[in-house]
């Protein structure tokens, strides 16, 4: 008996070997008409796998590049669209950059050092008042999360605003007003979810 690993490989698994076989038979068909009328037969039958997607407009366009993909690019046979290249899948996608600034503190994010440094050159005013009320808020936030404790010091938040604005930016507990923030221990917080959990499941045997 022979296992599916020790076959070879499909190029498009989710067709299943089946398909491919008549893809593989219709390679074989040396009449010009009979081949092509196999190869409308496999579409047909693809397409019918995945019938939720017939009403897609790139639908039939892309069945028609999993047979010549399926056949190595050898069936020959009047495609009726222009059928994806060999060489265009072969061609490696360009790397994406990865962001190289450095993050001062983790558990703030680059996100708050960005706005730390656009409020470090905003002009004076009611929306720079406000705009360090929401930094100053969301970095409370962002650190009760990462540090999980409750009850910390504000001058804390103020410190970190103070040196990931390069100096520029001094504030002190007078100058903004920060929302206490109530977090829940995780372990406490998971023993409650375990709990929720097992009580839900003798209400159902109930």
């Amino acid at each position: 008996m022979e296992y599916n690993t020790q076959q070879r490989r499909l190029p498009l698994p989710e067709y299943g070997r089946s398909v491919q076989n008549m893809v593989d038979y219709a390679l074989t068909i040396e009449d010009r008409k009979e081949r092509q009328r196999c190869a409308n037969t496999i579409i047909n039958i693809m397409g019918g796998m995945f019938p939720y997607l017939r009403d897609a407009n790139d639908n039939n366009h892309k069945l028609w590049d999993h047979l010549a993909i399926m056949s190595d690019f050898k069936l020959d046979i009047d495609y009726p669209v222009e059928v994806v290249k060999k060489e265009s899948l072969e061609i490696k996608p360009d790397r994406i950059p990865y962001p190289q600034h450095r993050i001062r503190y983790r558990h703030y994010g680059s996100y708050i050092q960005n706005l730390i440094r656009i409020a470090v050159d905003y002009p004076e005013g009611e929306e720079r008042k406000r705009l360090l009320q929401m930094i100053a808020n969301h970095m409370k936030k962002d650190y009760q999360n990462w540090n999980n404790k409750d009850g910390m010091e504000n001058q804390k938040i103020l410190d970190d605003l103070y040196e990931l604005s390069g100096e520029k930016i001094k504030l002190t507990i007078d100058d903004v007003q920060l929302v206490e923030q109530r977090t829940m221990p995780r372990r406490r917080q998971m023993n409650n979810n375990n709990q929720q959990r097992n009580n839900n499941q003798q209400k159902r045997k109930y």
